[in-house]
């Protein structure tokens, strides 16, 4: 990379802006860490975004980033859940990338791995979740692995977190989160 080639800035958040408005307890947030990260995204160009994991998974999470900036593996977008007012659609929707966002899972009272800082969803408008009954989030998301931005089992940026010992969500029984990666 020459020092001239620009990078656009997707996200300049402060960690104060990060996790502002989170209900998260100060004990969550104590072991929060506050990523800068760096990626060719679909148009070709190299940014840079931030995500917010749990201090533990620092590395991991900075290693794999490393590593999907090496492949030019294209990722749309890397903002803070704060930015989408802590809405986890509007941030699929937006194919964001993101790490903590204190909540529950999806029709359930159980917190979520993201309420830890212990799970990262990459694009997720290419690696939607897909649910039993067939409905599929992103709305309009289609699975179609081989396509740009799309994983699957043998894709590198897969076994990197899987070397990890990180889950993938496209290995979980239902519903097939394929964007999902969490490590208890």
């Amino acid at each position: 990379m020459s020092n001239m080639e620009e990078i656009i800035v997707d996200s300049a958040m402060s960690f104060a802006e990060a996790i502002e408005g989170t209900t998260a307890p100060e004990e969550i947030i104590d072991n929060l860490s506050f990523l800068d990260v760096f990626y060719y995204s679909f148009d070709g160009k190299r940014h840079q975004g931030q995500i917010v994991v749990n201090s533990d998974l620092e590395d991991d999470v900075w290693k794999i980033f490393e590593l999907i900036e090496e492949l030019k593996f294209p990722v749309g977008k890397v903002i803070p859940i704060a930015g989408y007012q802590w809405d986890d659609y509007k941030s699929m929707a937006a194919n964001n990338s993101s790490g903590f966002n204190f909540r529950v899972i999806a029709g359930t009272t159980k917190l979520s791995m993201h309420s830890l800082g212990r799970a990262v969803d990459i694009n997720p408008a290419q690696n939607p979740i897909i649910y039993p009954d067939g409905e599929i989030a992103p709305a309009g998301a289609l699975y179609q692995p081989g396509t740009t931005g799309t994983i699957a089992a043998d894709h590198p940026v897969v076994q990197a977190f899987l070397e990890r010992g990180w889950h993938w969500g496209g290995n979980f029984e239902q519903p097939k989160d394929y964007h999902h990666f969490e490590k208890p």
